[in-house]
């Protein structure tokens, strides 16, 4: 009985190969179409998860010059793009800020002009307050007067005690309706300084004026209100609007 390993046919070794000895050829490369590492699971039919190794990729063709120009016009297209949206936010930036500014300066100015204009308001305000009030004040001083003439013998007594001692030659005017009160009323005082009492039609009543050899004491009534209406910031005549005094009824 033959052994099996009799039945093995070996293979013809290549011509100009010795006889008898075990046939090797290497393989080049180029002859390979694919071939992966020996799995044992492989007969199993298991899958085979080891790395194989693949027949490299064949070189990418050469790109035409359209097609490289294609590109280049692309490149360009995306790098002009970038640049122009840099330089317009930078551009948006400097137009936030100056506007900023502009608007800033427009505002500190209009607040100026503002505070100005309240300012000018608020004078012609009070300005006009106060001359509101001396013209009712001046009203009211009329009627008083009107009501009580007797007020002249107060106001004529104050003018003598106003006078220095050392004057001489008095002279007390008034109005001619004013006359019999302040004889009546200040007696004492005019014969107490050797005063005249005279009457004076130019003065209007509740006012007098007394002279004597080292000045004038100026009591009328339109003195005495510009001094009471200098006071208060005010420069409005005793006469009235159209330039003449109201008489006293």
């Amino acid at each position: 009985m033959n052994h099996p390993r009799d039945r093995i046919r070996n293979v013809p070794p290549p011509p100009g190969a010795k006889a008898g000895t075990v046939y090797s050829r290497f393989i080049p490369r180029e002859e390979l179409d694919s071939f992966a590492a020996w799995n044992p699971q492989s007969l199993s039919g298991a899958p085979d998860s080891g790395p194989g190794v693949q027949r490299s990729s064949p070189a990418e063709p050469a790109k035409s010059p359209e097609q490289e120009l294609a590109e280049h016009l692309h490149a360009a297209r995306q790098g002009g793009y970038q640049d122009g949206y840099r330089d317009g936010l930078a551009a948006l930036e400097s137009f936030r800020q100056t506007y900023a500014q502009q608007v800033s300066a427009q505002m500190g100015t209009l607040v100026q002009a503002y505070g100005a204009q309240m300012d000018a308001l608020q004078q012609q305000m009070a300005s006009a307050l106060a001359v509101t009030a001396a013209q009712l004040a001046r009203a009211i001083v009329r009627d008083e007067l009107a009501a009580r003439p007797e007020l002249i013998q107060g106001v004529a007594h104050e003018a003598i005690e106003a006078l220095l001692l050392s004057a001489r030659h008095v002279t007390l005017r008034v109005h001619p309706d004013d006359q019999a009160l302040v004889a009546q009323g200040a007696a004492e005082a005019l014969a107490a300084r050797g005063a005249r009492l005279l009457a004076d039609p130019t003065l209007e009543r509740g006012g007098c004026v007394i002279e004597s050899d080292i000045g004038v004491v100026d009591a009328s009534l339109g003195s005495r209100w510009r001094r009471a209406t200098a006071a208060v910031g005010v420069d409005r005549p005793w006469a009235g609007d159209d330039g003449a005094a109201e008489p006293l009824e």
